[in-house]
């Protein structure tokens, strides 16, 4: 299993974004199943503006089960909030700490992002023990 973040989505579907090949390029190589967050999407959502094609495509996209959802529930927003002030020095947006939570809970390590300096900075709480994300390049 995959995570994946606002970054890859809106390089994936704008084929104007200057990551869009690249990030075509990983996604064609990956045989995991995919998941996201819904802040992850509503921030790819904003991005892409709502009427545009790019948005169109990362709806069916979804719509066609590319892409499955991971929902936050109370326990995992509490735990998205406290990483948020864990990581408050370098401030963490709520989009990258449901990834975070996801991964926890999934057991995921792996995560398609654009956002390297900041994935490569945080944890994955794994019991006492704090794991590296693993970030697909």
């Amino acid at each position: 299993m995959i995570l994946v973040d606002t970054g890859p989505f809106v390089a994936l579907f704008d084929p104007q974004d200057a990551e869009h090949g690249r990030c075509k390029e990983i996604l064609s190589g990956v045989r995991d199943t995919l998941f996201t967050t819904t802040p992850a999407l509503t921030e790819a959502f904003h991005l892409l503006t709502p009427n545009s094609v790019g948005a169109d495509r990362l709806r069916d996209f979804i719509l066609e089960g590319g892409v499955s959802m991971w929902f936050m529930d109370q326990t995992a927003t509490a735990r998205a909030f406290e990483l948020m002030e864990q990581y408050g020095d370098h401030p963490m947006d709520l989009a990258d700490a449901s990834l975070i939570v996801a991964a926890e809970s999934l057991r995921i390590t792996k995560v398609f992002t654009l956002d390297l300096a900041d994935f490569r900075r945080y944890r994955i709480r794994r019991g006492h023990r704090h794991v590296k994300v693993e970030i697909l390049e």
